[in-house]
C-alpha cells in the first residue's frame, strides 16, 4: 500500500477541500487563516500577514495598495517551519495575491529544497464549475480522485435541491452582493452562480470574472430588491463595525431593500469567499435571505441588518 501524502494547506477553502476529499489524518500545516473544521487549528502555522489588526475596510485597501506598490507580497511564509514538516503537497492559489499566499510567496521556500520537492497545487477557480475542478485537482495529486468525486456528487445534489426549491417561488429578486464596503465592491467570480442557484438575480457581477469595484450612483439608480453584505474575510462583528462609510451616504436610507428590512450581514470570512464545500451553505443563506427567514437564535452565519431609528 502507497504511503499517504503529506499535505499542507496554504489556503483555507484548500484546507476544507482536503479534509472534504479525506486528507484530514495527513494534513500537517496550514495558513494563520485555516480555521476549520475546527481540528485545523492544532496544526502548525505556516504562514502570516503584513497587515495590522484593527484596520478599517479603506486602511486596509490603503495598505495592500501600499504593499503592492513597494513590490512585496502581503504574506510572509516560514520557510524553515516548512521544510522541517518535509510535505509531499502544498495546497496553495493563484487567484488573488491580496487574499491568501501565492506561488511566488513559496519561491525562497522551494529554492534550494533538501530531496524531493514537494507537488505544488495551485487553485484559481473563476466560477463554480471551476471550484468543483479544483476537488479534481487536490483528488488527483492526492491519489484521492474517486473520493473528491463523490464530495462534489453530494455537493451538487445539494445545490440541484435548492435550485428546485428556489424556483418554485416565481419571483426572481435582484440582489447586490457587497464584497467590500470602503471602497465599494461588488462580489464577482462564483457568487452570482450562487445568488441565481438561490433564486435571485445578480446585480453589478458576472459568474467567472473578478468582483468589480461599485459605483454608488450604479447602486442607487439600480435600486436592489435585496443587499447581502459578505465582506471577504470579515466575520460579522467586524463588518456591522464599519458600515458607517456605506449606510451613512446620501440615498441608503432610500434604497427599497433598506426600506423593506431587506438588508443583511452575512460571514464573510467562513462562507461566500472561501471556493471550497461550504459554497453550498453560502448559497442557502442567500436564499433564506430572500425568502425573508428570520435566522435562528444560534444562527450565526448572517443576519438582518437592523434598520435605523
Amino acid at each position: 500500500m502507497a504511503t499517504p501524502p503529506r499535505v499542507v494547506s496554504l489556503l483555507p477553502s484548500a484546507t476544507e477541500i482536503a479534509v472534504a476529499v479525506g486528507l484530514g489524518e495527513q494534513l500537517l500545516g496550514r495558513s494563520h487563516e485555516c480555521d476549520f473544521p475546527p481540528f485545523v487549528a492544532a496544526l502548525p502555522v505556516l504562514t502570516s500577514t503584513k497587515l495590522e489588526k484593527g484596520l478599517t475596510s479603506l486602511e486596509i485597501d490603503r495598505r495592500v495598495q501600499e504593499i503592492v506598490r513597494l513590490g512585496l507580497s502581503v504574506y510572509a511564509v516560514d520557510a524553515n517551519r516548512l521544510r522541517a514538516l518535509k510535505p509531499d503537497v502544498i495546497l496553495t492559489q493563484s487567484q488573488c495575491a491580496v487574499c491568501a499566499v501565492t506561488p511566488a510567496d513559496l519561491e525562497e521556500s522551494l529554492a534550494g529544497w533538501v530531496g524531493t520537492a514537494p507537488t505544488l497545487v495551485s487553485l484559481a477557480p473563476d466560477d463554480l464549475s471551476d471550484v468543483w475542478g479544483d476537488f479534481a485537482r487536490v483528488g488527483d495529486a492526492v491519489g484521492a480522485r474517486a473520493e473528491a468525486d463523490r464530495a462534489v456528487a453530494g455537493l451538487r445534489e445539494r445545490m440541484d435541491g435548492l435550485a428546485n426549491r428556489t424556483a418554485r417561488r416565481g419571483t426572481r429578486p435582484t440582489v447586490s452582493a457587497i464584497e467590500w464596503v470602503d471602497p465599494l465592491m461588488a462580489a464577482g467570480n462564483w457568487v452570482p452562480d450562487l445568488i441565481e442557484l438561490a433564486g435571485g438575480e445578480p446585480l453589478f457581477a458576472t459568474a467567472g470574472q473578478h468582483s468589480p469595484w461599485l459605483a454608488w450612483d450604479a447602486l442607487l439608480a439600480a435600486d436592489p430588491d435585496v443587499i447581502v453584505m459578505m465582506p471577504c474575510g470579515y466575520q460579522i462583528p467586524q463588518t456591522l463595525a464599519d458600515l458607517a462609510p456605506l449606510v451613512d451616504r446620501p440615498g441608503w436610507a432610500d434604497l427599497s431593500a433598506v426600506r423593506a428590512g431587506r438588508v443583511f450581514v452575512a460571514d464573510g470570512h467562513h462562507f461566500f469567499n472561501r471556493p471550497g464545500p461550504r459554497l453550498v451553505e453560502s448559497a442557502e443563506i442567500i436564499a433564506a435571505c430572500l425568502d425573508g427567514l428570520p435566522p435562528s437564535a444560534d444562527e450565526h452565519r448572517w443576519l438582518a441588518l437592523p434598520t435605523r431609528g
